[in-house]
């Protein structure tokens, strides 16, 4: 029998992908299915952006380009930051990524070993667990809370730093949940890490362009305390539709930037051609696009939480940010991960259990609202008579 090393059998996976398969599959049987599951918007990528790709191919883009990005896109990155944020950013210190991904794994490897901890959100993007385990470094939950409005507590997540401490990693606008850190709350969690100056922080921003009800995104790189030691992560597939064109970016500090150069050389050599024309031709082109889109899950996010309050045993907080609503459903009797196999089975509504952001996910579905406000009304029709007649097991 064939051999592999230990830390395989560490890995985890993101489940989103495995319920997708499967609602697909039910769907190939001709069964009726609505997905509120993956995190992926309904929008086409605006066409502008899909012709600045054809064109890139017609013009003979072909090759191989720089390990770290096409430098018109980098500085492209650096303008949008500085026209957003108002932050000062080399497009030395940009690199261009195939999604985010590939910088949650090369931030967690550079830190995580046997002996160290590393702090991630939970309920989170699973992703973030599955490589701390991968590497053998200790992965300590920090916990979102419903309580908090689904935002980290600087005071809860200072406490659970310790002199093993290697990397924070911290999700604003969030994902599963919805959530929103407070500018007060980041100040409060900035000021304490001057007390731990070896502890690096990866901010997962990939949700900024979507924060509702006159929130304003924070941009952990409005920090200059912590610039030395932030890895920024964002991207372009929520903002401008483009999931599948597997397109990111990310800042890094410092010496941090040559090693990440480094394992893109050893890991994917290069993004895209074609896709970082697009890129760029998203960063540089008009925004109307992703005002409208924005506009649109604004409008669904208060259709979808009006529609889970209404349900029996569910109770849902208003998300301020991304596109995910992240209901309670404790009193239904219900254990998530259940109902949300059942909700599938039963009703072909996908949703994703809790548990698979997280120990603290029990007791709560996540629900993507990038869907059309007419399934969004059928799915929550259908969890309604199913919540009204099954009852749990």
């Amino acid at each position: 029998m064939l051999k592999t090393i230990a830390a395989f059998d560490r890995i985890g996976e993101e489940n989103a992908f495995a319920v997708l398969a499967r609602a697909n599959a039910l769907a190939a049987q001709g069964r009726d299915i609505i997905s509120l599951g993956i995190g992926q918007p309904d929008f086409r990528t605006p066409d502008f952006i899909v012709e600045a790709a054809i064109k890139a191919l017609r013009d003979g883009h072909h090759g191989y380009t720089p390990a770290n990005g096409i430098p018109q896109l980098r500085e492209a990155v650096a303008a949008d930051l500085h026209k957003r944020f108002k932050v000062e950013v080399s497009p030395d210190s940009v690199m261009i990524m195939p999604g985010g991904k590939p910088t949650m794994f090369m931030s967690i490897l550079m830190f995580g070993e046997p002996g160290t901890d590393i702090l991630y959100p939970d309920p989170g993007f699973p992703i973030y667990r599955s490589m701390i385990e991968y590497t053998g470094a200790r992965p300590v939950p920090v916990p979102i809370r419903e309580e908090n409005g689904f935002a980290f507590s600087a005071e809860e997540t200072l406490k659970l730093i310790t002199p093993q401490t290697r990397l924070l990693i911290i999700n604003s606008p969030a994902n599963p949940t919805g959530g929103v850190t407070p500018k007060s709350e980041i100040d409060k969690l900035v000021a304490g890490l001057e007390k731990w100056p070896d502890v690096c922080v990866m901010s997962d921003e990939i949700y900024d362009h979507m924060v509702y009800d006159g929130e304003h995104h924070v941009c952990l790189l409005s920090y200059p305390s912590i610039r030395d030691r932030l890895i920024l992560l964002n991207g372009w597939s929520k903002t401008y539709a483009m999931t599948g064109w597997r397109l990111g970016y990310a800042v890094w500090p410092g010496k941090l930037y040559d090693y990440a150069r480094k394992l893109s050389v050893n890991l994917h050599s290069c993004v895209n051609a074609s896709a970082q024309y697009a890129g760029l031709a998203a960063l540089t082109g008009p925004q109307d696009e992703v005002v409208k889109m924005v506009a649109e899950f604004d409008k669904r996010r208060k259709v979808v939480t009006e529609g889970l309050n209404k349900l029996p045993g569910v109770s849902c907080a208003v998300p301020k940010g991304a596109f995910y609503a992240f209901p309670n459903v404790k009193r239904t009797g219900w254990k998530a991960k259940e109902l949300a196999n059942a909700l599938l089975n039963d009703t072909g509504v996908v949703t994703i259990g809790g548990p698979d952001f997280g120990i603290l996910g029990e007791g709560y579905l996540r629900l993507s609202y990038a869907n059309s406000t007419e399934n969004i009304l059928k799915a929550l029709d259908r969890m309604g008579n199913f919540l009204a007649n099954r009852k749990a097991a």
